[in-house]
């Protein structure tokens, strides 16, 4: 098994658009330093940021007593509420210049690039054996369709993982030479109704490693579609649809049904449960989230390996 994953990984290192990818991932990291750098040159520290916030709390609970927000924003203004007055009571005072760590946090949105790029290689990873007609050449060798399916997939999580180090790394020295400030060490979270204090960089690695959970979601469903429909354009068009359009398509539907919280993608991002946002749908817990991705992660694979060990490949 393990000579099988690293013949497909020598495999994707061979190609050019891998280190496209990885070139195109550190270019997004630069130029997001370069804009931050730029911002924080022009951001000025205040004396008087209790007073300020003291303002922004009167301003949500006037905004919050019109009542005429959606579920999600009123949930987003008492979470903002409670944090300002964590941060009055406490003498904690928000950080308007840019450190390593909120540098770090700003580029948490390439995770989808990350996910955008494994699916790509999700996608082709099966269905280009068949388009190339090597995939004959792979069955004929003593090795079970199960392992060589295994191995592939395998391969296709590691590359993810190895994008998501290199986006964490990447951001973390970029970040260290414009910005410095390794000595902020906490960062504050409103869950379950209050405010709790975390450390930062335990913080950022449990939302990176939640972050890629959707990535593996989105490569699962990629490689099922691969392998199902032997076509990576196919494979690459619908997950790619489904990765910008889904998330959003879900909010739409769980502002009116509260089915929508069995969709997939009501529940890949699992951060909506550590304070980064609010769950979708009133009564959503991690433990059903963990459970939901449980059984589309089963159905995907169940197809693909079914499809993949039945297949006659001598046509």
């Amino acid at each position: 098994m393990l000579n099988l994953i690293k013949n497909e990984w020598m495999k994707i290192f061979k190609r050019v658009g891998t280190y496209v990818m990885i070139g195109l991932l550190i270019l997004v990291i630069g130029i997001v330093g370069a804009f931050e750098k730029y911002e924080d040159s022009r951001a000025k520290e205040t004396e008087n940021w209790k007073q300020e916030l003291s303002m922004q709390v009167e301003g949500d609970k006037k905004a919050l007593s019109e009542g005429q927000m959606d579920r999600l924003s009123t949930s987003m203004i008492k979470s903002n509420i409670a944090l300002n007055e964590y941060r009055i009571e406490n003498d904690i005072a928000p950080k308007t210049k840019e450190t390593v760590w909120t540098f770090v946090e700003t580029n948490g949105f390439a995770v989808t690039l990350v996910g955008l790029f494994a699916i790509i290689v999700a996608a082709g990873i099966v269905a280009s054996e068949f388009s190339w007609g090597t995939i004959k050449l792979l069955l004929i060798r003593p090795i079970s369709r199960t392992k060589i399916l295994i191995s592939k997939y395998i391969t296709v999580i590691l590359y993810g993982g190895t994008l998501l180090g290199i986006l964490f790394a990447v951001s973390f020295l970029i970040g260290l030479i414009l910005f410095g400030g390794t000595d902020q060490s906490v960062h504050l979270a409103y869950i379950d109704g209050k405010v709790v204090e975390q450390n930062i960089v335990g913080y950022l690695i449990k939302t990176y490693l939640l972050k890629s959970i959707d990535v593996t979601m989105m490569a699962t469903m990629a490689f099922m579609i691969s392998t199902v429909f032997r076509s990576s354009s196919l494979a690459i068009g619908i997950s790619l649809f489904l990765l910008f359009m889904g998330a959003n398509a879900t909010g739409l539907l769980a502002m009116k049904f509260d089915w929508a919280k069995y969709s997939l993608f009501a529940n890949t991002d699992l951060t909506q449960y550590t304070g980064f946002s609010q769950p979708l749908v009133d009564g959503m817990t991690m433990g059903f989230s963990i459970t939901m991705l449980i059984i589309y992660f089963a159905i995907f694979q169940l197809l693909a390996f079914f499809v993949f060990k039945k297949r006659d490949v001598a046509a």
